[in-house]
């Protein structure tokens, strides 16, 4: 009996930690828009530079990057890889659009940036799962706890019915 009332207790906790998944996911995407403004922000702004130079972005990085001035050539690799997770960002935007609420957490987990993630994960504001996605995420924790709890207290039922049942045991009682 105590071991069922504890099964339900971790089921449940588990079931609502997974519940909080799809609200994560869904903050993510958010903080996923905010990033993405501020790096086309950072990026139109170097493309108007280098276009006042008559520059595409990429000959206006190389001539940073070929620059014999160390600080220009960081400044170069800087917006390289700024250019570099902008599209990788907007890549991960557009799939998270078309994808449905259950495949949000596969596109999430494929190409998740650690930034944007660690951002999230700082300000992440638990909320009560009212969507399909969030009940299913409650459901599957549910499970998970319960079969867990079971997976791990197996050995143990398993010993305590074979030490009833074994006739050596009972003769030398």
């Amino acid at each position: 009996m105590l071991f069922r009332r504890m099964a339900v207790a971790i089921a449940l906790l588990v079931a609502g930690l997974a519940s909080q998944a799809p609200e994560f996911v869904q903050q993510y995407g958010q903080r996923l828009g905010g990033a993405i403004d501020e790096l086309q922000a950072i990026v139109a702004r170097f493309d108007q530079e280098a276009s006042n130079q008559a520059l595409s972005r990429q000959q206006g990085i190389a001539r940073l990057e070929n620059n014999a001035d160390p600080l220009a050539q960081a400044r170069g690799r800087d917006l390289d890889a700024t250019a570099a997770r902008l599209a990788s960002l907007q890549r991960q935007r557009e799939a998270f659009a078309v994808a449905g609420p259950l495949s949000r957490y596969t596109v999430f987990a494929e190409d998740f940036d650690r930034q944007v993630a660690a951002g999230t994960y700082a300000a992440f504001a638990p909320a009560v799962p009212v969507t399909l996605g969030g009940l299913i995420a409650a459901a599957v924790g549910f499970l998970l706890g319960w079969g867990g709890m079971h997976l791990l207290a197996w050995p143990m039922r398993h010993r305590r019915r074979s030490d009833f049942t074994d006739p050596a045991h009972l003769r030398a009682r």
